[in-house]
């Protein structure tokens, strides 16, 4: 029996042995009009195959390259389009760079420690505690959805300390609001109860 296992390994699986047994054919062939003719052919073939994408703009020339992936690189033809180039095609991507931004709290994110820098430079007192509240508010918003059990006032005014390293203050009357009686509120709005003989509801 032959078995794929002893077969030579396929180069694009999605096209099949048959297809990449005309390529084979295509780049043994000596003539190079008859090569060219054969490659044509090959190519409507392969797109046969993917009727789908048809309408695709760069289907046509993905078909080429993978042509030229499946001949390795050995198929000499004039090509229609720029193939790439084996060294480009194999070659490992260069390593993304991530920015370190240095987040002691990931869970409040780049911005929470960009507005505590810019409350910190705040001279007036009045407008830097408005900004404070405003930056507590959202710091218990996200710690709350991150975890609910710790999201308490004193976690959030003794996370701004540390952000801001001992040079924010905050008002200890701090009312910082309670995320979860702003939710049972919400889903009691949303319990219309249904009157008796209301069939629009």
């Amino acid at each position: 029996m032959d078995y794929n296992s002893n077969r030579t390994k396929l180069v694009l699986p999605e096209y099949g042995r048959h297809i990449q047994k005309m390529v084979d054919h295509a780049v043994a062939i000596e003539d190079r009009e008859e090569r060219m003719k054969c490659a044509k052919t090959v190519i409507g073939i392969m797109g046969n195959m993917f009727p789908h994408l048809r309408d695709v703009s760069d289907f046509k020339h993905k078909l080429w390259d993978h042509l030229a992936i499946m001949a390795d690189f050995k198929l000499d033809i004039d090509f229609p389009y720029e193939v790439p180039k084996p060294d480009t095609l194999y070659r490992r991507p260069e390593k993304v760079p991530y920015r370190d931004s240095g987040i002691k709290f990931k869970h409040y994110g780049q911005l929470i420690q960009e507005m505590i820098g810019k409350a910190i430079d705040i001279v007036d007192d009045e407008e830097r505690n408005q900004l404070i509240a405003l930056i507590a508010n959202h710091m218990k918003k996200s710690l709350f959805l991150w975890n609910k059990d710790s999201a308490t006032d004193d976690r959030i005014i003794n996370d701004i300390h540390r952000l801001s390293k001992g040079k924010l203050k905050v008002d200890e009357n701090l009312k910082i609001p309670d995320f979860k009686d702003t939710q049972n509120r919400a889903r009691q709005k949303k319990r219309v109860p249904k009157r008796v003989g209301d069939k629009n509801r």
